[in-house]
């Protein structure tokens, strides 16, 4: 049989593959063309607006290029590519891999093996990330605008939904390192309009299947208001918001406390609550750090930074990291393990750092010790006469 026979039995294969919604991927290799740095092509199927494609992906030695081709030119140029150049091809569906091979001395063959893979892959054009917040018609997005009725995410708030999920994916990690059923009851301070609240109620009810309370804190009534109706409207019976202040709440019960962008010493307030209920996990992401920037600025201690810190967008750094440090310590000489990182929440919103306690094992009298010669130290060397939530723990 001629090889441009058995080439269109490969081709006449792929098409009733693609027809028969059984194609996984082809696979073209061992190229000896005339195409400089060619090594292979993969070639998986797309969805592009609508449209059934197959993404062809030429491999080079030092790069990748991608391009897309409907279903009709996709099978002529594999069979041109397999006639010149491409000495194996392999189509992989869901009922039986097809090999086509030219050997060294030009012989053809043909031959079937068992299917590789059972499952047709995920047709969309650019890998989908699998987010723990879908959109679907979940009322409550639809409430707060991030989708319409039929579950699709506005275009204007597309960051805002990205946002979400990867707050929750944060959160979904930190509470999977807690003992099971830890999580009874969780405060979020400074709840604005409940993006987060209402996500972390779905994701720990819908998701993980537990019967947590939730409740977030927010000073201005009307967003109280606000999300009690659609808390309400959700029938998320455990989930409700009152008005009053983080220094103000009785957190003596909750297991889990937040407080994203809590200004300044409301952060160190969040922390107090935290620490004093015991909670199990304490996250915040704290701004606005004015408290310890006004002790550096007013007593101008000269140490080794001083030549960055008469500059005030380095002074505010400084005084970010000197106030977040020494929440970490604190939360350690509590028996927190801490964790200090940054992430980015989406595109269009600033770099932001997250600290984080995890409830561990209690120290002893003489790690405590040291956690506290640390703190004095770092006030001493940077000028600082107190730590709001150094204050508010007596230390």
């Amino acid at each position: 049989m001629a090889v441009s026979e058995y080439i269109k039995q490969f081709t006449t294969a792929l098409k009733e593959s693609f027809d028969a919604a059984t194609f996984v991927k082809i696979s073209l290799g061992n190229y000896k063309g005339v195409e400089e740095a060619l090594k292979q092509i993969l070639i998986r199927k797309v969805v592009i607006k609508r449209d059934d494609k197959l993404a062809f992906t030429y491999r080079y030695k030092t790069r990748d290029v991608v391009k897309n081709y409907g279903i009709n030119e996709a099978v002529d140029l594999v069979a041109d590519y397999l006639e010149n150049g491409f000495k194996i091809g392999t189509l992989f569906t869901t009922e039986k891999d097809l090999i086509l091979e030219e050997l060294n001395n030009g012989k053809v063959i043909l031959r079937e093996t068992k299917a590789s893979t059972k499952e047709v892959p995920s047709a969309g054009h650019d890998k989908e990330k699998t987010r723990l917040i879908k959109p679907d018609s979940k009322s409550y997005l639809t409430e707060l605008k991030i989708t319409d009725t039929e579950g699709k995410v506005f275009k204007n708030a597309q960051d805002k939904f990205r946002q979400i999920n990867h707050y929750i994916e944060i959160l979904s990690a930190l509470i999977k390192e807690l003992p099971e059923g830890t999580i009874k009851k969780v405060a979020d301070m400074g709840s604005g309009k409940g993006y987060l609240t209402f996500a972390l109620y779905d994701y720990l009810h819908s998701v993980l299947k537990l019967e947590t309370k939730v409740v977030g804190v927010e000073y201005r009534q009307d967003m109280v208001d606000l999300c009690n109706q659609v808390a309400e409207k959700s029938a998320f019976a455990q989930l409700n918001f009152v008005q009053g202040t983080i220094e103000d709440y009785n957190a003596e019960d909750v297991n889990l406390l937040i407080a994203l962008h809590a200004c300044d010493t409301a952060t160190d307030d969040a922390i107090f609550k935290g620490i004093k209920a015991n909670a199990e996990l304490i996250v915040v992401a704290p701004c606005c750090h004015k408290q310890i920037r006004r002790e550096i600025e007013q007593n101008k201690v000269k140490n080794d930074v001083s030549f960055l810190t008469k500059y005030g967008i380095f002074l505010e750094r400084q005084a970010e990291m000197v106030t977040d440090g020494i929440r970490a310590l604190i939360l350690e000489y509590f028996g927190y393990k801490t964790k200090v990182f940054e992430f980015i929440s989406d595109a269009h919103t600033p770099k932001n750092v997250l600290v984080v306690g995890v409830k561990s094992k209690v120290h002893g009298a003489e790690r405590k010790e040291e956690i506290l010669l640390k703190i004095k130290a770092s006030k001493e060397y940077f000028g600082i006469g107190y730590h709001h939530l150094e204050r508010l723990l007596g230390l």
